[in-house]
């Protein structure tokens, strides 16, 4: 057993909001590796993401979101398991972040959008960051449907 360093731990914890017991397991795994921590992390969200595909979702939030001069609107529904997660900072983030997203890159349905490239960081999709959402929060979440609107568009 690899005794975990805990400035990494507080540090992983701190940056990525994963339990504790995860970060320790991650740097456990790793050896202390934070690079390897945080790719374990990522993986295992994953993993655990797929595992809560098939919960039911039945709360959630409806995120409104307007872009820069008022020209172009959002609205998009999210759905979790327990309003209790529907009401943190982490999923109305989530909700915000794939509105903006919406907002900027136009996408024609949902299948499209959870493909798409994550406009602050290339090297993920919104599929990435809602399974990412779920491995933090505990829950399965849904992107339902969106409407965006545009002025002068048809």
């Amino acid at each position: 057993m690899v005794q975990v360093d805990i400035k990494l731990l507080k540090k992983l914890r701190n940056e990525t909001g994963i339990s504790l017991a995860d970060c320790r397991k991650a740097l456990e795994e790793s050896e202390n590796d934070y690079k390897k921590a945080l790719e374990w992390l990522r993986q295992h969200g994953i993993e655990k993401a797929g595992k809560k595909a098939e919960r039911e979702t039945s709360q959630g939030l409806i995120e409104a979101y307007l872009h820069g001069n008022g020209r172009v609107g959002v609205l998009v529904e999210i759905l979790c398991e327990t309003d209790f997660v529907a009401r943190t900072n982490e999923f109305k983030q989530l909700a915000h972040e794939v509105a903006m997203q919406i907002a900027a890159m136009k996408p024609k349905d949902v299948q499209t959008l959870l493909k798409q490239e994550y406009i602050r960081d290339s090297s993920k999709t919104i599929e990435t960051l809602v399974k990412e959402a779920i491995a933090k929060l505990g829950e399965n979440i849904v992107l339902k449907k969106f409407t965006r609107f545009e002025i002068g568009e048809e």
